[in-house]
């Protein structure tokens, strides 16, 4: 007999016993639709995740006095470091030959006026000439700050898209002047739209001079330091931990009273995460599947019991030993196959479902789809394999005499 026969009569068996194949197959559904559901979720977070991370900058250093990862009993500890100053990032300017570029920032959220519209919650940014480039955040009309904006503490803005759309409507804002904690302050600039990242508008934004933002905000809160590298981002970052522990007179063998943060802080946090997610999916997954193939070997032992009749006059007329191993074989195969596909279906409806309530985005690669065919395929074959060989190692003579 070939395979195709062998083929044909294991799913005319599983045709036959329809809400028994089905049964069999619950576990082997769920365990292949959880795969399919948190990979697909996983997938599509993680493409929305380091897109949103490219907007920091991979190449990027910030120095600052918090960590960007940290329990809530590190913030205390981080609370009662030293401000980092704008001395700090001369400092690091003049000192670190590994380091191109140094932009000293600032922050604070208040309300900013225009007549008598008034928009609340808007990100003040203290900053220089060089943070559109360092950011990627630039002016689409007007112009940016300039140095002498900066050493003359000049009160100049450049403002983002929801504040245009806020608070000047129709109006040309650029000429006019808003009030920023009640300081007047003419715009210059607009920058371009950003959209959102982990949530936060971008466009929500004012940005005005460092020195300016000191005049009215003073100088009490710590600065944010954005480093570029010359080369190798290790090289800088060990050159500017050198300089601000000289600075700051951290003695040796001490922690560092600042910290260094850079994306891949975020993506080793992200992925620790999202390992954890995989490894109780893998956990759920397994427990399912061998359910599955607990069952799926029960249902053959029985289906091997009833059909035993059937094996032996099929071995009488010449059947071989393979030829049953193999018709069992595929029946198993078979059974599992079917619990993987509507595994599959099942689990791609569910990662949609949750993304159209959720801001989970959801991405169906094609490796998944292998995965979940694999799976079952093979918990159909390890499990089948032992009622196949019984079935195969049956005697004719008896099995032509079970009642």
């Amino acid at each position: 007999m070939n395979i195709k026969e062998s083929v044909y009569l294991a799913f005319d068996a599983v045709y036959t016993h329809k809400l028994r194949s089905v049964l069999t197959t619950l576990g082997i559904t769920i365990g292949v639709m959880t795969v399919i559901a948190v990979v697909s979720l996983i997938t599509g977070l993680n493409k929305k995740i380091k897109g949103e991370l490219s907007a920091i900058g991979s190449n990027i250093i910030y120095v600052q006095k918090y960590s960007w990862v940290h329990t809530g009993g590190d913030w205390w500890k981080f609370r009662g470091r030293k401000n980092l100053e704008i001395a700090d990032a001369d400092a690091i300017a003049r000192l670190c030959s590994e380091v191109k570029e140094v932009v000293p920032s600032t922050y604070r959220r208040t309300t900013v006026k225009y007549r008598d519209k008034n928009r609340e919650g808007v990100q003040i940014v203290g900053t220089g000439p060089l943070w559109q480039d360092i950011e990627g955040h630039f002016v689409e009309y007007g112009r940016f700050l300039t140095n002498f904006d900066v050493r003359r503490r000049k009160f100049v803005c450049i403002i983002g898209d929801e504040i245009v759309e806020n608070l000047f409507e129709k109006t040309d804002p650029i000429g006019n002047k808003i009030k920023v904690a009640g300081n007047k302050f003419q715009v210059v600039g607009i920058l371009e739209k950003k959209g959102k990242i982990f949530g936060s508008s971008m466009d929500n934004i004012v940005v005005i001079p460092i020195s300016s933002f000191h005049k009215i905000f003073g100088k009490r809160r710590s600065i944010s330091i954005m480093v570029v590298p010359k080369g190798e981002k290790e090289k800088a970052i060990d050159q500017i931990r050198g300089v601000l522990r000289m600075r700051r007179k951290v003695g040796y063998g001490k922690e560092d009273d600042f910290s260094i943060n850079t994306q891949d802080l975020l993506m080793d946090m992200y992925n620790k995460l999202t390992g954890a997610a995989f490894a109780v999916m893998l956990g759920v997954t397994s427990l399912s599947l061998i359910i599955g193939g607990i069952g799926i070997m029960n249902i053959m032992l029985v289906s091997v019991t009833e059909r035993t009749r059937e094996i032996g006059i099929r071995k009488a007329i010449g059947a071989r030993k393979k030829d049953i191993l193999w018709q069992f074989l595929i029946e198993a195969m078979g059974i599992s196959s079917v619990g993987g596909v509507i595994g599959i279906i099942l689990g791609f409806t569910v990662a949609k479902v949750i993304s159209s309530f959720s801001r989970i985005p959801s991405t169906i690669p094609i490796w998944s789809v292998l995965l979940g065919i694999g799976f079952s395929c093979g918990v159909g074959l390890f499990f089948g394999i032992f009622p196949s060989l019984k079935a195969a190692k049956l005697n004719p003579i008896e099995a032509l005499r079970y009642e």
